[in-house]
């Protein structure tokens, strides 16, 4: 159904078996990049899993799909790699230098404002806990990333009610299409 290789990276606790992450994983068989602590991350230690990953396959077919954390860890993995894979979704990035944001992470602050080297989609909420509108908006334009607002849909995680989240497969396909 994709004709590019999928690697589901989620953010911050990993994520659980409603989160529309695992239930794209299961369905369609993407690759899950697995983190050795989710609760407490090191920054250096996620995008060093991060290109362990990425080494495994051709980079030009590659889409990552990160979700709430693992979308400042892809900024940070772009900046230090400088990989030119095939596209990113990135859905409700957190902004790790809000008050709102959980203690307990070490070197994702601040949000790395650079032009990614591929291709990217992000997508926001209006009323996401973890990122105003506003900082949403910035990183976006930072990433050279189309910004797509799906509403009031809090966090996009399971606690959302988004299921599968068909509209988040549709922007997968839009990518998976270039």
């Amino acid at each position: 159904m994709f004709k590019s290789t999928i690697l589901i990276i989620p953010g911050l606790g990993n994520s659980g078996p409603q989160h529309w992450q695992s239930l794209w994983e299961k369905q369609f068989g993407f690759t899950r990049v697995e983190q050795q602590d989710w609760e407490t991350p090191v920054c250096t230690d996620w995008i060093t899993s991060l290109q362990t990953y990425v080494d495994k396959y051709d980079a030009k077919d590659l889409i990552l799909v990160g979700h709430s954390l693992a979308c400042a860890t892809i900024a940070y993995w772009a900046k230090e790699y400088n990989v030119a894979i095939k596209a990113a979704l990135l859905v409700a990035p957190s902004d790790t230098e809000a008050e709102s944001y959980p203690t307990g992470t070490t070197g994702f602050a601040p949000v790395p404002l650079i032009n990614l080297p591929f291709k990217s989609t992000t997508v926001m909420s209006t009323n996401d806990f973890y990122v105003t509108p506003q900082r949403a908006q910035l990183f976006a334009t930072a990433w050279g990333s189309k910004l797509v607002n799906i509403g009031d849909a809090g966090h996009i995680n399971a606690s959302s009610g988004l299921g599968e989240w068909a509209a988040g497969l549709e922007l997968l396909r839009g990518l998976d299409e270039l």
